[in-house]
Order: C-alpha cells, then sequence, then structure tokens
C-alpha cells in the first residue's frame, strides 16, 4: 500500500468586512436586568443562544449573562426541601384547594434570584464605525467571545461573536 501525502496550498484568509457594523448582529437578543434566572434560561435554551447581553430600561448593556454564569450560580445554591414528616398520611398532603397530592410528588421552590445578582457586571463595546481590526485586536486583548456593540447613546444595537467574525474570512488572492 502506498501513501500519499496530499499538499494544498494554503491561501491567506482575508477579513471581508470593514467595521462593526458590517460583523454585527443587529438586534441582538437581551435580556432585562429585572428578569429571573428561571426566566434567563428559558430564553438561553429557546433561542440555542450560550449567552445574552443584560440591558437595564433604557437599553444600555450592564452585563451579559452566560450559561456559564448559570451553572457557577446553581452549583453555589443547593438549597434542600425538607421531606414530608412520617407521621402524615397520604393523604393529609394536599392543596389549599384540596387537590391531593399523588404519590412521589415533590415540591420545587422556585428560584428568584434576579440577573442582575448572577451575571458578569462587565461590558465590553465598541462603536458600529470600529474598524474590524480594532474589534479582533479587542477580543484577543480581553480575551472575550463576544463584544457588544452600541451606539452614541450607549443603546445596544448589535453584538459581534468570534463566529460573527469567522462567517467573514474568506481565502484572500495570492
Amino acid at each position: 500500500m502506498k501513501n500519499c501525502l496530499l499538499t494544498e496550498v494554503a491561501l491567506p484568509l482575508t477579513l471581508h468586512a470593514e467595521t462593526a457594523a458590517d460583523l454585527m448582529t443587529p438586534n441582538p437578543v437581551s435580556i432585562r436586568d429585572r428578569a429571573t434566572i428561571k426566566e434567563a434560561v428559558v430564553l438561553l435554551i429557546d433561542k440555542g443562544i450560550s449567552a445574552a447581553p443584560v440591558i437595564d430600561k433604557a437599553g444600555r448593556p450592564v452585563g451579559v449573562l452566560s450559561r456559564t454564569d448559570i451553572l457557577i450560580h446553581t452549583r453555589e445554591k443547593v438549597e434542600y426541601l425538607k421531606p414530608a414528616p412520617e407521621f402524615f398520611d397520604q393523604a393529609d398532603l394536599a392543596t389549599p384547594a384540596g387537590e391531593v397530592l399523588p404519590r412521589g410528588f415533590q415540591v420545587e421552590r422556585v428560584d428568584q434570584t434576579r440577573v442582575r445578582d448572577v451575571m458578569t457586571p462587565v461590558v465590553f463595546a465598541v462603536e458600529p464605525q470600529t474598524p474590524v481590526r480594532r474589534v479582533v485586536e479587542e477580543m484577543l486583548a480581553l480575551k472575550v467571545h463576544r463584544l457588544f456593540v452600541v451606539d452614541s447613546d450607549g443603546v445596544l444595537v448589535g453584538v459581534i461573536s468570534a463566529l460573527d467574525v469567522l462567517r467573514y474570512l474568506r481565502p484572500g488572492a495570492r
């Protein structure tokens, strides 16, 4: 059997965008700082995203909430509910409306923690006219996966993820 090594001449990659506005995903999915963690989990899962900018009532970014932030919160917030005492008869366990609870029924204590208490309270942002070279340099220097794009009033208008940058890479000419 003959080993054959295929060599491919690699062309340099060129970023085919000029400004942050060219790279950004406009009107990104965001979450209010007053939302609960449970609402945030639903949003991230339903939208299929790993993080979302957290905005205040004026639409200005105040942080970012990632799945990692939620996992850390969940790991640190362990809460055990007391089991029903054994002296209760199953028939004694009922809702205030009189509905009997089935065997194996568990009571969940809903986490009322707000997004603002769990988010990473740092906003790394650029303006729409920021050159792409600076966008990439910022992402690398800050070691972040995304940058927010804000207008002159500081209102969130877009987000640039590492994936957005990759979408604009094209083989360049030699």
